[in-house]
């Protein structure tokens, strides 16, 4: 099992930044994939970015040049740093893990809020 707690959501004018974190403990393979995915209402879980232990990263095109994804792999931990952000970009922002190599089986946190006024 692997737990996933994240932090740094909250509510934001257009135009500024937040940074998320996410600690990941339990049971941590060496080679994993972490990183964030949203969910806004009404609509599908979509990736935000995602980091390798390798550092390997992979953006949605909507936040490349915004969002940069970071990691710490002796905490365990996987940042978001978002800037020049949008309305559209609120969301549910959720943490995933995964192992890059089988077996693998994905694990989410809670998630935590992020809220763009205009």
């Amino acid at each position: 099992q692997v737990q996933l707690v994240e932090s740094g959501g909250g509510l934001v004018q257009a135009g500024g930044s937040l940074r998320l974190s996410c600690a990941a403990s339990g049971s941590i393979f060496s080679l994993n994939v972490m990183g964030w995915y949203r969910q806004a209402p009404g609509k599908q879980r979509e990736l935000v970015a995602t980091m390798t232990s390798g550092g390997s990263t992979n953006y949605a095109d909507s936040v490349k040049g915004r969002f940069t994804i970071s990691r710490d792999n002796a905490k365990n931990t996987v940042y978001l740093q978002m800037n020049s952000l949008k309305p559209e970009d609120t969301a549910v922002y959720c943490c995933y893990y995964n192992r890059v190599v089988v077996p693998r089986f994905a694990f989410w946190g809670q998630g935590t809020q992020v809220t763009v006024s205009s």
